[in-house]
């Protein structure tokens, strides 16, 4: 049986043109070969397993994407860049990945994970024609409009235009998630990703612009983002709690007892009634280690007189009128007049 014709060094290891392997004098049989992935019209791409990836399925050379909540979340990052990456070849002058595909490289919190056939954003400016195709939405803009920089080697939508873009198809609690992570500025930084990716200030500024795509969605979301949401579950128990009419609450606080020790640092502090609220995600299931240091921080909180009040998913999302009977109990407890 024949051996499959090596593609020229030039073209292995990664996403090609096809264009550019026709030049380099590969046939149309050899491009059809089942060694070699059709991402898009005019790409091919080594298939899945075919070409090295380091320890999170990232291709060899690809900057350090930083940190992610969780091993899921790296690996749809993974899933994410491959696409990109393969689109890149054919990608032209003045396109920009944007909307929800900027998003994602942002690592913005979304209520719905990465899919292989999700389609890529790619937006260009005008004159020329929204990109078109299998597996593309394509945008067009003004080239005034387009608010574009380098994200893990990819032309991508700053993070106030990508905000934006997602204001008219996101709904109001899950645009203000998307708010609060990207102007949240962490204690512990990551040195490959550094955050905050935008402020409220410049959020503000963008919805100013006359005309901007957007614009009423995200001004209706703007005075509700805040800077401390440290997760999107934590942003939406916070809304689910304001708008029962609960108190504003403080947010990523650290805690000292009355001899000024450090207790850990809080989800939610109701300062004055001395009542922290705590979102349980689901690391306490499937991390012993981070459990036991959550328990040890609670139990701190409590010692010194923290009322603290524990929400699980099936609370914030299946039943959200029992998280505001509980902290609203504890509020009302604490001596809160509502």
């Amino acid at each position: 049986m024949p051996s499959r014709q090596p593609l020229p060094p030039k073209l292995r290891g990664g996403p090609f043109a096809t264009a550019d392997a026709r030049a380099a004098g590969v046939g149309e049989g050899r491009l059809r070969g089942p060694d070699l992935d059709r991402p898009f019209h005019g790409v091919r791409a080594p298939v899945a397993g075919a070409a090295p990836a380091n320890a999170v399925g990232l291709p060899p050379g690809f900057p350090h994407p930083g940190r992610f909540p969780d091993a899921r979340a790296a690996e749809e990052f993974a899933l994410l860049a491959a696409r990109c990456l393969a689109y890149t070849v054919i990608l032209k002058p003045g396109q920009f990945f944007s909307h929800l595909t900027a998003a994602r490289l942002w690592k913005c919190p979304l209520p719905e994970w990465f899919a292989r056939n999700e389609p890529l954003h790619v937006t260009t400016t005008r004159p020329s024609r929204a990109p078109e195709g299998a597996g593309i939405v394509g945008h067009q803009i003004a080239r005034d409009r387009a608010h574009v920089v380098d994200r893990f080697g990819f032309p991508v939508s700053d993070p106030a235009a990508t905000w934006l873009a997602l204001a008219p198809t996101l709904g109001l609690d899950d645009l203000v998630a998307v708010g609060d992570y990207l102007v949240f500025d962490p204690a512990v930084l990551d040195p490959h990703d550094v955050r905050p990716h935008t402020t409220l200030a410049e959020l503000a500024g963008r919805i100013a612009v006359p005309r901007s795509a957007g614009s009423p969605a995200a001004a209706s979301a703007l005075p509700f983002v805040r800077q401390g949401a440290e997760a999107r579950t934590e942003s939406l128990l916070r809304l689910v709690l304001v708008r029962a009419g609960l108190p504003e609450p403080e947010l990523a606080v650290d805690v000292y007892d009355r001899d000024g020790r450090w207790l850990g640092r809080a989800d939610m502090l109701f300062r004055e009634w001395r009542v922290i609220t705590e979102y349980d995600g689901e690391q306490h299931r499937t991390n012993s280690a981070q459990y036991e240091r959550d328990e040890a921080r609670i139990e701190g909180f409590n010692r010194a007189g923290f009322a603290t009040v524990r929400i699980r998913k099936q609370h914030l999302f299946v039943q959200p009128r029992i998280a505001v009977e509980r902290v609203g109990r504890a509020l009302r407890d604490a001596g809160w007049p509502g």
